[in-house]
């Protein structure tokens, strides 16, 4: 597939011509038929940007501004996911909802303490992919793990997973800490063609790492330092990553991985023990109102789960992904993953963590 080039001037074109409606529109927008009119709403999230982003667009003008009150809980997802758990003995949670990515809510399910939803009461939710679709999670946004590369250093770019490991690309490449689960699912795709081969891909991710030599950064900001400061010319990241990235400034190209992306969703789930379900589920339908996802797919490069986000064409085609590409992503086994990440986590930080 053709890689996809980002320049900052087509950003610069978009803003200037208006593509979306943004913070501004959807303040205007009334609380959809069948919400309660007000309550309180404890919200359980990550901080920084994705935070601000969440409050400009979906909590501050669909919820606080038409009467609703929201508590935001906020922390790292480990905290928050344990916290949430510790809370099952006393049949109460101290949130009733919760902002996680799809595999950390199978693991929620699992331990009961996520509630199955009454998709009747969450309205955009009929609009949202059906392969993103679950009983008790509610998708917002999604990306995939591709090939992001420097398009003044890289001319003709791995245009495949397995590629990486072609010694031509030896001390260019940067991986992140963040992504281990999915550098090891990668190497088990490459090796066995399937996303449950993780003990199969082990050895080769090692000759990774021996011959190859890939840079390891702790988070994605240093890896973007890293693509900055020249120290490596690839990036293995999400698509809305390296769109960030290019939106920043940097001379960055996408290109889709032959194997199909490893698939990652964002969303939320209402607690099993809230206590207050009704705000929850106004909630829940809010992070789903298409003009809203047009602003979030503006700011965070992700693309929306509501097929029917008020995105205009061009960022669509930006910010999501084509239908060719969409049938070949590759989504995670939910249960293999949550019988196995633990003991995958305490393997890569013995093997190769920084």
């Amino acid at each position: 597939m053709a890689s996809r080039i980002i320049d900052s001037a087509t950003f610069s074109r978009r803003g200037t011509l208006g593509l979306l409606l943004g913070g501004v529109a959807a303040a205007a927008i009334a609380p959809r038929r069948g919400w309660a009119a007000s309550g309180t709403v404890v919200v359980s999230n990550w901080g920084g940007d994705w935070n601000d982003r969440t409050v400009r667009y979906v909590e501050k003008p669909l919820l606080e501004d038409k009467g609703f009150s929201i508590v935001r809980d906020l922390g790292t997802e480990p905290e928050r996911k344990a916290k949430l758990i510790s809370e099952k003995r006393i049949r109460r949670a101290s949130a009733d909802v919760i902002h996680i990515n799809s595999s950390d809510a199978f693991e929620l399910q699992k331990q009961g303490v996520v509630a199955e939803l009454d998709t009747a009461r969450i309205p955009n939710y009929a609009d949202t992919a059906p392969e993103l679709q679950s009983p008790y999670f509610v998708p917002w946004l999604y990306s995939g793990v591709v090939i992001i590369y420097d398009t003044t250093k890289v001319t003709e770019p791995p245009k495949s997973y397995a590629e990486l490991w072609d010694p031509k690309w030896a001390g260019k490449v940067g991986l992140t800490n963040q992504l281990y689960f999915n550098y090891m699912m990668m190497a088990g795709l490459v090796e066995k063609g399937d996303m449950t081969s993780v003990e199969d891909g082990k050895a080769r991710l090692e000759r990774l790492v021996a011959d190859s030599k890939p840079r390891l950064y702790a988070a994605h900001q240093q890896l973007q330092a890293g693509l900055a400061n020249g120290e490596v010319e690839i990036a293995v990241n999400y698509k809305a990553r390296g769109l960030q990235w290019a939106h920043d400034g940097l001379p960055l190209a996408i290109q889709y991985p032959e194997e199909g992306a490893i698939a990652v969703t964002f969303g939320a789930c209402l607690t099993q023990f809230a206590a207050n379900p009704d705000a929850g589920y106004a909630y829940l339908d809010a992070m789903l109102d298409p003009q809203a996802m047009a602003g979030l797919a503006e700011a965070s490069f992700y693309a929306p789960a509501n097929t029917k986000a008020a995105l205009s064409d061009d960022l669509r085609q930006l910010v999501d992904f084509s239908a060719e590409e969409r049938a070949k992503m590759r989504f995670l086994d939910f249960d293999y993953v949550a019988q196995n990440t633990a003991a995958w986590l305490e393997w890569w930080n013995k093997s190769f963590a920084v």
